[in-house]
């Protein structure tokens, strides 16, 4: 049951994470492109591809959820729940959900808002939502190499 719960958890990981942090990775620059210049309104291509951008993060934010349920019932079942990588993985993997709630998601809602009424976008905020993603992605990272070479491990690496 272990193994199967493992693989779950890393395909979740796969399947929902992966998409979240290249998505967000990309609006940035997406917002740049899609800005409006010197009055002009922003493509409809430019536009949508900044919409779907923003949809990506959202519907796997939520797909995401499943990522520590299946983390939980896989420590559960491994007997390693007070492990210090564990609860350090835990704790890292908070702290990018709340990156991704408070920060990022709200900044790109507010950002496609903008676009979308023909407001201008200031270089500086694009700025800042880059960073909150970075901070999500680096966070993610974290956790990601404390899952794969956890202190103790049984792999022999």
């Amino acid at each position: 049951m272990t193994k199967i719960l493992l693989s779950l958890h890393v395909l979740a990981t796969i399947v929902a994470i992966g998409p979240v942090t290249v998505a967000a990775s990309m609006f940035p620059p997406a917002v740049r492109r899609a800005a409006p210049a010197d009055g002009d309104a922003p493509g409809p291509s430019a536009l949508g591809t900044v919409a779907l951008l923003h949809r990506i993060c959202r519907v796997y934010a939520g797909v995401g959820l499943t990522v520590p349920l299946f983390g939980f019932a896989t420590g559960a079942a491994m007997g390693v729940l007070g492990s210090g990588w564990l609860v350090t993985s835990i704790a890292l993997t908070a702290a990018a959900a709340g990156v991704l709630v408070a920060f990022v998601l709200p900044r790109q809602e507010e950002l496609l808002d903008r676009l979308k009424g023909e407001q201008a976008v200031e270089h500086r905020n694009t700025v800042q939502l880059a960073m909150s993603t970075g901070i999500f992605n680096l966070l993610w990272a974290t956790v990601t190499v404390l899952m794969i070479v956890r202190p103790g491990s049984s792999t022999g690496a």
